[in-house]
């Protein structure tokens, strides 16, 4: 009993640590977003209010102030809002990585405008890989399959929305 009494006095305080949210941004503090694809950068360093990003944790919105991160993307809508506009962009997979001065970087495999799909080319290649997946091929051609399935899911769902 006289160790256990004597254990409290002995081990260190820890500081708590208390986790931090985002926060609407103030009308002067912006978030600055650099988007890149392999051929061109679409945003280079540029004023925004707040990006949503398809992040393999889950669809995320970022303000400025936002809790520093590195995110792996899968595909889905990149939403870029300026202010007056919304702009969306269509990705395949990449990273976004949310620095801790607001400023977020994107990088992307591939990324075009929304506005550049023909829904009814997206919905006829949807059901091609259904085919393929369900189909009799071989494993890395069902595994191939399922990438294209998971990225027209997801074009599909955007075009939607």
């Amino acid at each position: 009993m006289f160790a256990a009494r004597a254990l409290p006095r002995t081990v260190p305080r820890v500081a708590r640590l208390a986790r931090a949210y985002a926060t609407e941004a103030p009308a002067s503090e912006k978030l600055r977003l650099s988007f890149a694809l392999p051929h061109q950068s679409v945003f280079a360093n540029q004023e925004i209010v707040q990006v949503n990003i398809p992040a393999q944790t889950g669809e995320m919105g970022v303000l400025a102030n936002h809790v520093p991160a590195v995110e792996a993307l899968k595909p889905g809508l990149v939403e870029i809002q300026t202010g007056s506009e919304t702009k969306k962009y269509f990705v395949s997979s990449g990273f976004a990585s949310i620095h801790p001065n607001n400023s977020i970087t994107i990088n992307a495999v591939e990324g075009y405008e929304l506005e550049a799909f023909d829904a009814a080319a997206v919905r006829a290649n949807l059901a091609d890989a259904q085919k393929a997946v369900a189909g009799a091929g071989s494993e890395e051609e069902k595994a191939e399959a399922a990438i294209e399935l998971e990225v027209y899911e997801a074009l599909s769902a955007a075009l939607k929305a």
